[in-house]
């Protein structure tokens, strides 16, 4: 039986912004009340490098795929074929000005787009000032030095003042970078902060940097992010367990086009992170997040054509998949569930399991089954499917005893998905009372 999954009703319906820390502190919720999963798209050269148009086209593209939020720097220091000027060739300073006189007539032209985006419904996480790998070229890190706190300051109250209104947007700071000095990155948040209390910032740091540790004590810091080339499910593991009790989502990792990456690569990602305790992910492509920019790696195809790409199809099935279920009750079952074999089986697999024992979730890459214990699922027989992430169909999975009363096995249903990859999800339900 393969059937295609549909999300619930409820889980359809446009967030209403701002939104919120929920009252566990482990995921956002809108101002509604309602589980907000962060499926993001970075779109990092979004505002730099697009005319208007383009970028409706782009922010329509993701809407319909099922994309809810989207990663953007609001000023573009390498990556777009004009930087650090915009598409219609507009500075974002004026001359001899760097954050002490911002561009209106720049900002106006982002503020076009970023209203484009809350028309649709996107979570906006904005970069004010992207600072680059190693603060090299690559972004403003060197500028913000010459700058200084005071005038770092004065562009975060600008940036407030300006966007206070737009209720979807959470502020990124840093970017690919722990700088030696945080009294820049300090400064913009602040400024922030002063002129709008409640906004929500938070922090793209280095590769593998421990934001919640190095970060520790900054008062505009509500929430968390994982970035890593390495193993996703690991790192985001780890933050579950090394707390604080606060949300955190995987905000960058190996991209689409990329480092070699396949479709089930992203999909590894994706799945290791929401899996691991994340309350949201974002995917990257080559070439959407520069666009007509320039690029650190060849580009496969053009940005209007990678909009389609498989992987971003995949983001969409997981999406339906996780609106079709209560996705925030599920914990990383950190052995309690998943069983492991003698022999071991080969590839892997990550779980995630409610408290109740009533819904569960495993991801298996390169192995022909998932063996799980029975003492941690709800007593009531679940209904069990195998979910093939590269199409989003789904078939009805068999259980199969082992030697041993409390550990189940689930087959999956053949080696390979109908995309010729050997990854697959595995998806238990029970009737909640």
């Amino acid at each position: 039986m393969l059937l295609a999954l549909c999300p619930l009703a409820a889980s359809a319906q446009e967030p209403v912004f701002p939104l919120r820390m929920a009252e566990n502190n482990r995921y956002l919720e809108d101002a509604a009340g309602r589980p907000f999963l962060i499926t993001g798209d970075a779109a990092w050269s979004l505002i730099g490098d697009l005319s208007r148009e383009d970028a409706d086209k782009y922010l329509a593209d993701r809407q319909r795929r099922g994309f809810n939020t989207i990663l953007v720097s609001l000023i573009e220091h390498q990556f777009s074929r004009n930087a650090p000027r915009n598409f219609y060739k507009r500075q974002p300073f004026l001359p001899n000005g760097a954050f002490s006189k911002p561009n209106d007539a720049y900002f106006a032209d982002a503020d076009w787009i970023l209203e484009r985006a809350r028309e649709r419904g996107f979570l906006v996480l904005l970069a004010p000032a992207y600072m680059g790998a190693n603060g090299g070229g690559q972004g403003w890190f060197s500028e913000m030095v010459a700058a200084g706190p005071y005038a770092l300051k004065s562009y975060g109250r600008y940036l407030a003042q300006r966007y206070r209104n737009f209720r979807n947007i959470v502020w990124v700071h840093g970017g690919d970078y722990d700088p030696p000095d945080k009294t820049l990155v300090n400064a913009v948040a602040e400024g922030i902060r002063e002129i709008d209390p409640d906004a929500i910032q938070t922090m793209h740091a280095g590769r593998d940097t421990d934001v919640a540790s190095i970060w520790r004590g900054e008062n505009w810091l509500k929430f968390d992010t994982v970035y890593t080339y390495g193993d996703v499910a690991a790192a985001t593991l780890k933050r579950y367990r090394d707390g604080p009790a606060r949300p955190y989502i995987f905000i960058e990792g190996i991209y689409e086009g990329e480092h070699h990456s396949t479709e089930q690569t992203i999909r590894g990602i994706a799945y290791g992170a929401l899996l691991s305790g994340a309350s949201g992910q974002v995917f990257g492509n080559n070439p959407i997040w520069h666009f007509a920019g320039p690029s650190l790696f060849e580009q496969p195809t053009n940005w209007q054509e990678a909009l389609a790409s498989r992987g971003a199809q995949s983001i969409t099935h997981l999406k339906t998949l996780f609106d079709s279920l209560a996705w925030w009750t599920l914990k990383p079952e950190q052995g309690k569930l998943l069983v492991n074999l003698d022999p071991p089986l080969p590839g892997y697999a990550i779980g995630s399991l409610s408290a109740d024992g009533k819904l569960a979730m495993i991801y298996v890459a390169d192995r022909g089954a998932a063996v799980l214990s029975t003492a941690q699922l709800a007593s009531t027989t679940p209904t069990a499917r195998w979910v093939d992430p590269s199409s989003g169909q789904y078939s009805e999975a068999a259980t199969e005893k082992t030697d041993r009363p409390d550990v189940i096995r689930f087959r999956v249903p053949r080696s390979q998905n109908s995309a010729g990859f050997f990854d697959w999800v595995l998806v238990l339900t029970t009737d909640r009372d």
